[in-house]
C-alpha cells in the first residue's frame, strides 16, 4: 500500500526497484513473494537459475514484476552485472537486500579452513560487494535503502559457530558505518534473524553440531515471519529509517 507519512513524505513498496541476493530459497524467496505482492519490481539473485526461472515465473503468473540474474555474490564483477540489469531493466535501484549467505558451524579445533573461508568471502565479502554495486547509484539518486541480513549470532557468541558469529558481528558493524555515513539519504536496516526454517543449516557438515543446531531449529519460525520484518521496513516513510531488527522464535532463549 502507497501513502504519504508524515509531512507528505511518500512511503510503501510498490513500484521500488529491489534487488535480492540469496533468492533462490528461504528468506529470499519469501521475501521476493510478499514484496512482489506488494507491486516492487524485483531483480533475484541466486546461483540456481532453476530456481530463479521457476520464480520469476510464478510471480508473473500472480502478476507481479521481476526478473533475474544468475549472480554468486563472493565474484565482485558479478554483483556489479546484477547491480547494472536492475538500473538498466527498471531505471532505478531502491532497495539491495543482502540476504546471501552461509553457516557451516564447526569447533575451531576441526579446523575447517575452507569453510571459514567460504563464509568470509559470502557472508563478510558479499555484502561489501552488494554495498558496492549499488551504492553510487543511491549516491545519484540521493536515495536508497539497504538492509544486510545478519543474525542473532552477530549480537551473541556461540560455541561451534566463532567464525560464523564474527561474520555476522562484520554485517552489524558495516550496516551502522553505511548508516552514519548515508548524509540522510541511504536508508539502512540490519535484521538478525534467530532459528528460521531455512536451507542454512544443511552446510554444517560437523555431525555433533549439526545434532545441536537441529535441537534448537526444532522451534524454528517460517521464512515469512522475516519477510514480514523486511516490508516492514521498506513501507515506511522516507524520513524513517529501521535500523535495527532482532526476530526470534518465542521459545528461543539466546
Amino acid at each position: 500500500m502507497t501513502g504519504f507519512g508524515q509531512g507528505g513524505i511518500m512511503s510503501g513498496i510498490k513500484d521500488k526497484v529491489v534487488i535480492i541476493t540469496g533468492a533462490s530459497s528461504g528468506l529470499g524467496e519469501a521475501t521476493a513473494h510478499r514484496l512482489a505482492q506488494a507491486g516492487a519490481k524485483l531483480v533475484l539473485a541466486a546461483r540456481r537459475e532453476d530456481r530463479l526461472k521457476k520464480q520469476v515465473d510464478a510471480i508473473e503468473q500472480q502478476g507481479g514484476t521481476a526478473t533475474y540474474r544468475v549472480t554468486d555474490v563472493t565474484d565482485k564483477d558479478q554483483v556489479q552485472a546484477l547491480a547494472k540489469v536492475a538500473k538498466d531493466t527498471y531505471g532505478r535501484i531502491d532497495v539491495l537486500i543482502n540476504n546471501a549467505g552461509l553457516m557451516p558451524l564447526s569447533p575451531l579445533d576441526q579446523l575447517k579452513v575452507d569453510e571459514w573461508e567460504k563464509m568470509v568471502d559470502v557472508n563478510i565479502k558479499g555484502v561489501l560487494y552488494g554495498i558496492a554495486a549499488v551504492l553510487p547509484t543511491m549516491r545519484e539518486q540521493q536515495s536508497g535503502h539497504v538492509i544486510n541480513l545478519s543474525s542473532v549470532a552477530g549480537h551473541v557468541v556461540f560455541p561451534a559457530a566463532s567464525v560464523y558469529c564474527a561474520t555476522k558481528f562484520a554485517v552489524k558493524a558495516l550496516s551502522e558505518g553505511l548508516r552514519m555515513e548515508s548524509n540522510g539519504e541511504i536508508r539502512v536496516t540490519n535484521i538478525s534473524p534467530g532459528a528460521v526454517d531455512t536451507e542454512l543449516t544443511g552446510s554444517i557438515t560437523d555431525t555433533q553440531t549439526a545434532e545441536g543446531v537441529g535441537e534448537l531449529y526444532s522451534i524454528a519460525i517460517d521464512a515469512d515471519a522475516i519477510a514480514r520484518a523486511i516490508a516492514f521496513a521498506i513501507e515506511q516513510p522516507e524520513d524513517v529509517d529501521v535500523n535495527e531488527m532482532i526476530i526470534r522464535p518465542t521459545k528461543q532463549e539466546l
